[in-house]
Parts: C-alpha cells; sequence; structure tokens
C-alpha cells in the first residue's frame, strides 16, 4: 500500500455538487477545489455538467490553477428505452468527446429512467436487452476516446439493488464502478464484491453508509435526498461499511486503480461559512484513510 494515498481522489459531490434535479446548492469551484487542495487532494472528478468551464481549455486551465488531475465524471444516461437510443448515444458521444479532451480518464455511467426524473420503469426482458445492447454502444464510444467506462450501482437508477447487479455482471462485460456505499445499500455485501469482482472494477468511489439512516431510506420514509441531508454517508469510517476490509481486499489482491472520496451532502442552507461546511467531512475521511495505510504498513 506504499502509494495508496497517491491514487485517492475526492468528487464535487463530497462538496454537495450533484448532477440530480433540485440537489441543493452548488458551491463555487474555487471554494471547493481550493479546500480539496488545501487537504491535499490532487485528482477530482467533474462534478455536474457545467459546474466546471465545459470548454476543455478553460477546464484544464482552472484544474491546473489548483493543480488538479480530471479523474472523469459522471453520466446519467436513459439506455432501457429504444425511442430515446440515437438521442442517447449522441449524448455519450458529446460527453465522451469532451472528457477525453479534459484529459479526463472515467465515464462513470448512470442508468437512469430520465436525467430529469430519476424514477424507476417496469423493466420487461425487451427493455433489459435493450438497456445491455446500448450499454455496449456506450463502451464502443468510449474506447474510441481512450475512456474506461464504468457503469454505477446507484439508488433510484436501473442498477440499485443486488439483484440487478448482479444481472449487468452476468448479461454485461462492462466495468462497474464500485460504489462501496450505494451497494450496500442495494443489499450487496461489498468486501465479497471486491474479492469475487476485482477484475471488473474500473474505478472505485468510498462511501460509508448510517445504518439507520439506511433503513428509513429503503422503507420509503424518506428519499434520497432527504436522507443524504439526514446523514446517510457519513465520513468514511463512522458508518456500517466495512471499508476496512475493501480496502485490505482490493489492495491485497493487486488492485492498483484510482479511490474517490464521496461523503455525499445536499446543501439546502446557504453557503457555510469558510473552514466549515462539507470540508470537514472529507477531512475526518482522510484521516481514517491515514489511519488504514498506517494500519496496513504495520
Amino acid at each position: 500500500m506504499s502509494d495508496f494515498l497517491a491514487r485517492v481522489g475526492s468528487a464535487p459531490i463530497s462538496w454537495g455538487i450533484c448532477e440530480a434535479p433540485g440537489w441543493g446548492l452548488q458551491l463555487p469551484v474555487d471554494r471547493v477545489l481550493g479546500e480539496a487542495r488545501d487537504l491535499g487532494i490532487a485528482a477530482i472528478e467533474q462534478g455536474a455538467l457545467g459546474w466546471l468551464p465545459i470548454d476543455p481549455p478553460a477546464q484544464r486551465a482552472k484544474l491546473d490553477d489548483y493543480g488538479m488531475t480530471l479523474l472523469g465524471g459522471f453520466v446519467p444516461l436513459v439506455l432501457h428505452d429504444p425511442a430515446r437510443r440515437d438521442e442517447m448515444m449522441a449524448q455519450a458521444e458529446r460527453v465522451a468527446a469532451n472528457m477525453a479532451a479534459c484529459q479526463g480518464t472515467f465515464f462513470v455511467t448512470a442508468i437512469v429512467g430520465d436525467p430529469d426524473d430519476w424514477f424507476r420503469p417496469a423493466m420487461d426482458d425487451a427493455a433489459w436487452e435493450e438497456l445491455f445492447a446500448n450499454l455496449d454502444g456506450v463502451e464502443e464510444i468510449c474506447t474510441r476516446y481512450g475512456l474506461v467506462q464504468a457503469v454505477h450501482p446507484h439508488v433510484d437508477t436501473l442498477i440499485e439493488t443486488a439483484d440487478e447487479f448482479q444481472r449487468l455482471l452476468d448479461s454485461s462485460r462492462v466495468r462497474f464502478c464500485f460504489d462501496t456505499g450505494h451497494l450496500t445499500i442495494g443489499g450487496a455485501d461489498a468486501v465479497t464484491m471486491a474479492r469475487d469482482y476485482r477484475d471488473r472494477i474500473g474505478v472505485v468511489h468510498l462511501k460509508d453508509v448510517d445504518s439507520a439512516t439506511a433503513a428509513r431510506l429503503s422503507s420509503g420514509e424518506l428519499g434520497l435526498m432527504a436522507a443524504t441531508q439526514a446523514g446517510l454517508f457519513p465520513p468514511l469510517g463512522e458508518g456500517m461499511v466495512d471499508l476496512t476490509g475493501v480496502i485490505d481486499s482490493l489492495e491485497g489482491g493487486g488492485y492498483d486503480g484510482w479511490y474517490v472520496i464521496e461523503t455525499d451532502v445536499a446543501l439546502t442552507d446557504g453557503e457555510p461559512p469558510a473552514e466549515e461546511g462539507p470540508v470537514i467531512g472529507v477531512a475526518r475521511s482522510l484521516d481514517y484513510l491515514r489511519s488504514l495505510e498506517q494500519e496496513f504498513a504495520n
């Protein structure tokens, strides 16, 4: 694990920057990048489309100002509906071309009911076949642009539950985004996934889960944004996910890819004062990861 921390970046959603409709306040780019840099983070995802400058030279210049490497970005796509196939392939092409020009690596696909309404449609075999065929189409696009596609299991998407995730693994050869939090909420065991499907991982999103809030989400008492506001995703090491076991399994098995800290927040009470707000959770997560590196070194 000698280079473990050098392979740890973060995502803007740890500061509340999110693609989901109506998520909350989007903090200024300079504040987020400055706080990340001051914590020693040198790699970041794009966040919601348009949060960073879309123009590739402007985006690179902004990231360079803070010594940041671009990891990639989260891309919601509708892939189950043949009526939207051409539209979605064109969207994937535009995003992939832009991401590659910005020197990103990971095209993180979220398969949604609609980009503006993350509903979960009823899925029959034909819809699943359409989804996997279109996923192959996105994979071809990503390959042409030198990107790694990683399908993101995620609450409120079409790959949410452990059964849906297993169907993805069995029906497609694309890589996945190993999100320890969303997989846990969906009913999968994160340590087992780390052990059994290491070769299918494109990128790791490190996320912890508060068990009591997750139960309220699963029961339908809370939606995803309300659950996030209620503390669904605490700082790493402070929830129910066995992140020590996950990272030990990955690193011990030869995983040498990126980890992305995701302590999702949704800001609905205005911008927090300097040195307060989401940065505190990211700092605590980094402290936890540093303690793991020290523990494994011993």
